[in-house]
């Protein structure tokens, strides 16, 4: 039994209903295609000693079959030699999935596609006027303290390649404004939906996240 376990880098989110194959070495048999589960996993009972993974069509493995196999990808449509995600570098490509509900949104002279809650779906479409249209869809007046949190926000990702906790954001905020306007509370004030994680990483152009913590 070989159990794929397919996530997003980013954000440690399983990727749910995607299709999983097997290609067995030595002759290149493919197995029929699994859908992972709402765990971003997908079962296979083979007896063949390696091969590779295919994750929708694409190879992102190949070694040995043997128990769980990890994959972590920045962007489901990343290639094998991407870059995306690396330090310096923001996820590109598509990260939308099997019959995920999605929105379009007006930027400028251009549509933008976004999911259900207003995450973009290609995060290389991020740009200030995105922030905008996105901002004002969810009725957000931004001011000069929200455009700190958001470049904040890339800038953490960019230096480090993760998505920042509001842990971090608390103690780098506390250190620029001071230990009121830079507390927990002050930053939920400002992003009253979902808080600075969920609707500071939405406005920013980053992944969607467990949750708080």
């Amino acid at each position: 039994m070989v159990k794929v376990k397919v996530y997003m880098r980013a954000t440690g989110e399983p990727l749910k209903r995607t299709p999983i194959a097997l290609e067995l070495d030595p002759d290149a048999q493919r197995t029929p295609e699994i859908a992972t589960d709402r765990d971003g996993e997908a079962c296979f009972a083979t007896t063949a000693e390696s091969g590779k993974v295919l994750v929708s069509g694409i190879e992102r493995y190949h070694g040995k079959l043997r128990g769980e196999i990890e994959i972590g990808l920045w962007s489901i449509t990343e290639q094998e030699d991407s870059s995306a995600g690396n330090l310096g570098e923001f996820p590109s490509g598509s990260n939308a999935y099997a019959d995920m509900p999605t929105r379009t949104l007006v930027v400028g002279d251009h549509l933008v596609e976004t999911d259900s809650e207003g995450y973009l779906v290609n995060p290389s479409d991020w740009s200030e006027d995105f922030v905008r249209a996105q901002a004002a869809a969810e009725g957000l007046t931004l001011q000069p303290q929200h455009w700190a949190v958001i470049r904040y926000l890339r800038d953490h990702f960019r230096r480090r390649g993760i998505q920042a906790s509001v842990r971090d954001m608390i103690k780098h905020f506390r250190a620029e404004w001071g230990p009121e306007a830079g507390s927990s509370a002050a930053l939920h004030r400002l992003f009253p939906q979902g808080g600075p994680q969920k609707q500071g990483n939405r406005l920013a152009g980053l992944l969607r996240t467990k949750g708080e913590h």
